[in-house]
């Protein structure tokens, strides 16, 4: 015998009913804390800029990559200087 097969919809129902005095805020917050998640909320001028979170990953990765490259030029003096008095 065959199991039944669950007619699944790909409707939406024309409304739902949730129960929100059931709902907890920030249920899963100290999980993603604990798993090294990261959330940042940009900006709405800056999310503009970015298609998805890979666009964003990738300028940041660019960004990254530039400091890296011209590091030796944005180092702090070491507060000594030569001073040549004639």
């Amino acid at each position: 015998m065959k199991a039944k097969e669950k007619k699944i919809s790909d409707e939406l129902r024309s409304e739902y009913d949730f129960d929100y005095s059931k709902s907890v805020r920030g249920k899963y917050y100290k999980r993603l804390l604990s798993e090294g998640a990261n959330v940042v909320m940009l900006e709405p001028d800056v999310a503009k800029s970015f298609a998805d979170s890979d666009a964003v990953n990738e300028a940041l990765r660019s960004l990254l990559d530039l400091t890296k490259t011209t590091q030796r030029l944005t180092k702090h003096s070491s507060g000594r200087s030569i001073v040549r008095r004639s």
